[in-house]
């Protein structure tokens, strides 16, 4: 059982490893985007830990085969519980009322054959090269070769301005690249638009074309910019005059003639002939009679209208000329594959491609690459936009690629991912050695390997839907994994529309679930201004999935899923929703689950560990754990503390918080779940949960004395795994 078996060191030091590069240990999730994915290894610990044998230790890097279970998963997400279950050989039902979900949960899970794939995906770039490539050309300057690949083209936006008339362009400032990954850092000239390298970023020197004194700060900050022209003041963003215009100012590049001999990256101004090529795509797209790209409005919403105030009206509007013939010509090729399973391929290709060719894209001037539009969980519009080149830059002589963003990339990164699901393997570290460990009898998808894989198939049952509404039979789970919504605003339906409007035009029309407008539900448990969802539907929601999962359970399985918020009123649903759904709280397990430099975690003391939250309508729990007073709850605190730092994690204040409030969940769902009234209204209930939890002590003082008014910094140990 997972209370008994679950060893958190050594999960939460695999944890922590795989989300710094997560698609390295599990690069199934490279065939599409999904947000806030789990550690897979954490799911393989906590199956293995209540239906494996021996310790976790010694069966993590073993072969399983667990056939006949039946494992659920009622909020799939990305699939991360069911491609575990799965692989070990379960049978898994998954459900999610996102459509997007439902599409990429399939295509990770169902066998293509990859040979015939990579041909035909091949063949796509390939006549793509000769239809559009010389678009995605410019001029060496060091050789003269015409044939260099641009690998990202630099757009600033711009905006008129209402007294003189003249085009402003709005730089928040002009270092376009730092000297990190490049020998010296990159200015761009106010006054003529030159390059120049600089060694002293705080101090640059003048243009080496005008020999106007360079700057790094520039005059678009706060919402303002002042015009050089005749000094009026201008406000954007102004969506009365609709969607941003840009120009573009500068390109980086890659000569393969050069590259050997050249230090450092490859930067110019564009030339007459980068000008034209943007003319001929925007006389191209004026020609179009396009049948793929979205002619769709963007709704209002929480994301949405940041959106709005850029005065962007339609999906379409965010992509630039280049970029939309370029897409409609992939749609039209990809529509053109007369396999229905490699052409579905192709489509979530194209779909997750979209990420990177549009012109919300950002620049990273340390790291010199493109940053997608969901590098964020939101729509950020920034001033300077990157747009990828379309085709991708395949660099034989390395076996990689050069730059990311376009097709050669995403078709290498959705091979790799199948071709992990044929031969699964796991990540084995030896101090600061690691290496590759192949799990020859486990596989992902319909059959599993081995001598009976094909006459012992496993069952994949995904549905597109509510799962409060499912029909599961009473007692005809094992038992379910989950990682549902937490209370928040992170629309992923408002994001992922950004997809699925392509997608449903690409590869949607004889899926039922694709036949909506929009992946937004009403049922959506995310809390959401716009669509007045609150505590309350959330609560609501989230307790009647667990009363039907509950029903659906054996006798004695679990319930196991992940949580984590900032705010303690967040974790009320979670409590009421186990209680309401007659089952008690036997085990909260800390875990890593969110990698500290994500750019929506930094710095903003938000925790990267979740609760594991152990469910059961029969068990046992264990005396220690059931803390009477602010004491005994501060010790179990610091003993799930000290375990994570044993395993690497250096704890910080808001990881102790959470692992504070799914201690006092536990509690409270403990203390009530002989005398429950599910029939209460909701905030009854709320009412009923957070007495019980400022009863134990006021949270406050359990953090005070938990971190003993510092951040808890726990240093990491010296602890290696011992694995087989």
């Amino acid at each position: 059982m997972i209370e008994e078996n679950f060893d958190i060191p050594f999960i939460a030091n695999l944890a922590l490893r795989e989300k710094q590069i997560q698609q390295n240990y599990r690069p199934v999730i490279a065939v599409h985007k999904w947000f806030a994915r789990r550690p897979g290894t954490l799911f393989r610990g906590l199956l293995l830990s209540e239906f494996g044998c021996g310790s976790l230790r010694d069966s993590f890097y073993k072969s399983h085969n667990l056939k006949g279970l039946r494992i659920g998963d009622p909020f799939m997400g990305g699939g991360t519980p069911l491609l575990e279950a799965n692989r070990v050989g379960c049978d898994v039902i998954g459900y999610d009322i996102n459509p997007m979900s439902y599409w990429i949960v399939r295509e990770e899970m169902e066998h293509i054959d990859l040979r015939a794939y990579r041909k035909s995906a091949q063949e796509l770039r390939s006549t793509l090269e000769g239809k559009l490539g010389h678009l995605y050309r410019t001029t060496c300057l060091c050789c003269g070769s015409v044939n260099a690949h641009v690998k990202y083209f630099l757009w600033v936006k711009v905006q008129q301005c209402g007294n003189c008339k003249n085009d402003v362009d709005l730089f928040p400032g002009y270092l376009l690249a730092e000297d990190r990954r490049h020998p010296k850092n990159v200015f761009v000239c106010a006054a003529c638009g030159e390059l120049t390298e600089c060694t002293d970023r705080r101090r640059p020197d003048r243009c080496n074309s005008c020999q106007v004194p360079l700057s790094d700060s520039g005059p678009a900050k706060s919402n303002q910019c002042r015009c050089p022209r005749c000094n009026t003041m201008l406000k954007y963003p102004d969506a009365s005059v609709g969607p941003p215009r840009h120009r573009m100012f500068a390109i980086e590049y890659h000569c393969p003639k050069c590259r050997p001999k050249h230090t450092g990256r490859f930067f110019k101004k564009p030339d007459e002939r980068d000008l034209a090529a943007v003319a001929e795509a925007e006389d191209l797209t004026s020609k179009l009679d396009p049948k793929f790209i979205p002619s769709d409005c963007i709704p209002d919403g929480d994301e949405t209208n940041r959106l709005h105030r850029w005065g962007y009206r339609k999906y379409s509007e965010m992509f630039n000329s280049r970029q939309l013939v370029g897409l409609e010509t992939s749609a039209r090729l990809v529509s053109q594959e007369p396999s229905d399973r490699i052409r579905r391929a192709l489509a979530t290709n194209l779909s997750d491609l979209l990420r990177y060719q549009n012109m919300l894209c950002r620049y990273d001037t340390m790291a010199l690459k493109s940053l997608d539009i969901f590098s964020v969980h939101g729509f950020p519009v920034g001033l300077v936009q990157c747009e990828s080149n379309l085709l991708g830059i395949p660099n034989a002589q390395q076996e990689a690629n050069v730059g990311s963003g376009g097709w050669s990339n995403i078709i290498e990164k959705y091979a790799k991912a199948k071709a992990y699901c044929d031969h699964p393997f796991e990540v084995r570290h030896n101090g600061d050695r690691k290496a590759v460990v192949r799990i020859p009898d486990e596989r992902i998808g319909e059959t599993g390997n081995g001598p009976l894989a094909e006459t012992n198939p496993k069952t994949i049952d995904l549905r597109c839907g509510d799962a409060a509404s499912a029909d599961l039979p009473d007692e005809g789970l094992d038992a379910v994994f989950t990682d549902p919504p937490y209370f928040g605003n992170v629309q992923y339906a408002e994001l992922m529309d950004f997809c699925y409007v392509w997608l449903r035009r690409l590869a949607g029309e004889a899926l039922p679930s694709f036949r909506e407008v929009t992946t937004r539900n009403a049922g959506e448990l995310t809390g959401n201004e716009n669509m007045n969802r609150g505590l309350v539907q959330f609560t609501e929601g989230l307790s009647a999935v667990f009363r039907k999962v509950g029903l659906a359970l054996k006798p004695g399985r679990p319930l196991v899923f992940t949580y984590h918020h900032n705010r303690i009123d967040a974790y009320y649903p979670v409590a009421i929703a186990i209680l309401d759904a007659g089952l008690t709280c036997s085990a909260s397990i800390p875990c890593p689950a969110e990698m500290g430099a994500s750019i929506h975690i930094s710095g903003t003391g938000s925790s990267v560990v979740d609760t594991v939250f152990v469910c059961r309508k029969t068990g046992t729990t264990k005396r220690h754990l059931i803390a009477n007073d602010l004491e005994q709850v501060v010790a179990l605190v610091r003993e799930d503390l000290a375990k994570l730092a044993a395993g690497g994690l250096k704890c910080t204040r808001g990881d102790a918080r959470c692992v504070t409030f799914g201690h006092l969940v536990r509690l409270a769902v403990w203390n009530f779940h002989k005398k429950w009234d599910s029939k209460l209204p909701i905030s009854e209930k709320v009412s009923e949960v957070a007495r019980f939890i400022r009863g134990i002590g006021e949270f406050g003082k359990i953090e005070g004395l938990v971190c003993g008014g510092q951040p808890p910094v726990m240093e990491a140990s010296s602890y290696t795994p011992t694995l087989v």
